[in-house]
């Protein structure tokens, strides 16, 4: 998270330690638009960092079939354009997400639920409809985009939670399973820091998905 501006380290070591109970986390450090970076930069850190680890899964003891992104907010966005565009780079290696999180993610581009600090530190000032449009992940969901676990609070007026419903609505319509959950109290970026027990359920949610046992 951090608006493609700034890391916000609750919702990546703090997501890592949490679900380092019974999976193995890494988080990944990308380029931020503060430092000058543009699109595509952050989505290629995140394919590499992709790789790096199903490369790695005997080294690490991971079932390379099992391996799925998370992000929230902006770090959300990231996750779904590596849900929805993995297989426009090329590699050794599958870059297919398994599953994927996304807690309260920065989804639509533009219009009215758009979160425009996001967009204006991934595109720059004045990017082109054409990019504008490439970065709606809700537009390039398709029947091989992973399953998902969704959430948002109905209080969060920074990324309204129509971003996850649009994503939603998008697997909903190319039969990718997805679970989806709305909770009405609580505003934006609370990562684990939540009187509803999200975590629990995500990890519920992972275990049906990828036949392990949580």
């Amino acid at each position: 998270g951090g608006g493609y501006g700034a890391p916000a380290e609750h919702e990546g070591r703090g997501y890592a330690e949490y679900f380092a109970a019974g999976i193995a986390a890494f988080v990944v450090t990308y380029r931020l638009g503060t430092d000058g970076f543009r699109h595509p930069a952050m989505l290629e850190d995140a394919f590499a960092a992709l790789r790096a680890v199903r490369a790695r899964a005997d080294q690490f003891c991971l079932d390379s079939q099992r391996i799925g992104i998370m992000g929230s907010s902006a770090g959300g966005h990231l996750a779904s354009q590596v849900l929805v565009a993995w297989s426009t780079y090329e590699s050794d290696v599958l870059l297919h997400p398994d599953f994927g999180i996304l807690c309260y993610p920065v989804i639509a581009s533009q219009g009215p639920y758009a979160h425009a600090g996001s967009m204006r530190n991934l595109a720059g000032q004045d990017p082109s409809p054409e990019l504008l449009d490439a970065l709606s992940s809700d537009r390039y969901v398709g029947p091989d985009t992973p399953p998902c676990f969704l959430w948002h609070t109905g209080e969060d007026t920074a990324v309204p939670l129509e971003n996850s419903m649009l994503f939603a609505s998008a697997l909903r319509a190319h039969d990718v399973p997805f679970e989806l959950h709305l909770y009405g109290r609580g505003g934006h970026g609370l990562g684990l820091g939540t009187q509803f027990d999200w975590g629990t359920q995500c990890l519920r949610w992972g275990g049906e998905v990828t036949g392990s046992v949580n």
